[in-house]
């Protein structure tokens, strides 16, 4: 199994997201010792936001795209190669204004593309990036799985909607709430979140020893 690990918290070594999600990666690959692992840090390597060169650019033929176009084109088709040559995809990102990460919204935009991940045909869009098995981890201050503050959970729509838009469709999230109302509070979130990675690891290995 491939495992494509997609971090993008600004906080380092401070981050939840970044450590139950890397804890969780490196469970994975060592309950089976024939899967690896691909880290993509959108902190430390940032991807560029998508500009005008990128927006031509994807529509312009290979041999008539400018130096620059070729360059930012260039990013998108590495990104969509990772993945693409995953079978599990973990998305760490914190919860920030109400959204996603910045960084992990540049990922986003550079891997969603007409003709790569979706292509349009007589029943409207299709998604192309299928049979991926997709974990978002997601950090927030607050609770926003249940109760009045639900409403602004924009996060896990928004993710849900555009990686189903292209073609992947089975998404679990792993929460790390609350981390925001004090020392007991973070404790409790991380072990939740640890157990739920502990029991998915538990079944991947199960699937292994089977095989």
């Amino acid at each position: 199994m491939s495992i494509l690990l997609v971090t993008s918290s600004p906080r380092g070594a401070a981050s939840h997201s970044t450590r139950i999600a890397t804890e969780f990666a490196e469970k994975l690959v060592a309950a089976d010792p024939s899967n690896t692992l691909v880290v993509r840090d959108l902190v430390a390597n940032p991807l560029p936001h998508i500009d005008t060169d990128y927006a031509t650019g994807i529509y312009t033929p290979v041999e008539a795209r400018t130096q620059r176009q070729a360059e930012v084109v260039g990013v998108s088709d590495v990104v969509l190669d990772e993945l693409f040559a995953a079978d599990t995809v973990i998305l760490a990102t914190g919860f920030i204004n109400f959204n996603i990460s910045s960084t992990l919204k540049s990922w986003v935009d550079h891997v969603t593309r007409s003709g790569r991940s979706f292509a349009y045909g007589e029943n409207g869009p299709k998604g192309l990036v299928t049979g991926k098995k997709v974990y978002i981890v997601l950090a927030s201050g607050g609770i926003y799985s249940e109760g009045a503050a639900v409403q602004f959970d924009h996060a896990i729509p928004y993710l849900r909607s555009v990686l189903g838009f292209i073609g992947m469709t089975d998404v679990d999230v792993i929460r790390i709430e609350g981390v925001s109302m004090g020392p007991d509070a973070v404790t409790e979130a991380l072990a939740k979140a640890t157990a739920k990675v502990d029991a998915v690891v538990a079944a991947s290995r199960d699937v292994a020893a089977a095989a």
